[in-house]
Order: structure tokens, then C-alpha cells, then sequence
């Protein structure tokens, strides 16, 4: 083995001089005060859904409330589990589970809608 092998062969680091290890770019480290926007944010959110539940809007209100559902829980997987920092993979792989849910919903809620075809 050459010796820039055989000093570096022991730690599992292949990277010369100036070049950065690739784990050290992933880690990102987010600030108290990003945490405490969001977490208002969230309050905030949380607020407009109770008083969005005593207003009278008819059909529209679980639609109301299940956007600022969907919302919140983009605010909370992007900060709070560190996906809006992460690689375009696990960005890809969030993106596919969205994806694979939807369709499980509306294949669903398409069996539901033909299921009484005509009896309505």
C-alpha cells in the first residue's frame, strides 16, 4: 500500500487534502430560533383550526380543517424531521410515500364513490 493509503486506511476516509467528508455536509445544524418560528407557527395553526371549527361554512368545513392539517404536517415534516436540509433522495423518498398514500386514498374513495353507482 502506498503510505496516503495506509494513513487513511485505518479510518475509512479516502479524501485528499481540502476535500470535505461527505457526512460532515449532511449534518446541518438548525438554530433555537427556526424551532421557535415554527413552533409559533404551529400554535398559531392550531388557533386558526379552533376557531375555523365555530364558523359556519357548511361542507367546507372539514375541508378547511384538513388543509390546515396538511399544512401543519408539512411544517412539521419539512423542520421538525429535518427533510427541507436533507439530500434529494430522502426527498424523493418522502415524495413517494406521499405519493403511494395518495393513490391508496383514492383508489379507495373511488371503490366508495361506485360501490351505489346509479342508486343515488
Amino acid at each position: 500500500m502506498s503510505a496516503h493509503n495506509e494513513q487513511n486506511h485505518g479510518t475509512g476516509h479516502d479524501h485528499g487534502p481540502g476535500e470535505q467528508d461527505v457526512h460532515d455536509s449532511l449534518n446541518h445544524i438548525v438554530s433555537p430560533r427556526i424551532y421557535i418560528i415554527v413552533g409559533s407557527l404551529l400554535l398559531v395553526l392550531t388557533a386558526t383550526t379552533v376557531w375555523a371549527s365555530y364558523l359556519e361554512l357548511g361542507i367546507f368545513n372539514p375541508i378547511v380543517a384538513l388543509f390546515i392539517a396538511c399544512v401543519k404536517a408539512s411544517i412539521v415534516v419539512l423542520f421538525f424531521m429535518h427533510v427541507k436540509y436533507s439530500s434529494k433522495l430522502t426527498k424523493l423518498t418522502v415524495a413517494a410515500g406521499l405519493f403511494t398514500f395518495l393513490t391508496l386514498v383514492g383508489m379507495t374513495l373511488s371503490d366508495y364513490f361506485t360501490r351505489a353507482w346509479g342508486r343515488w
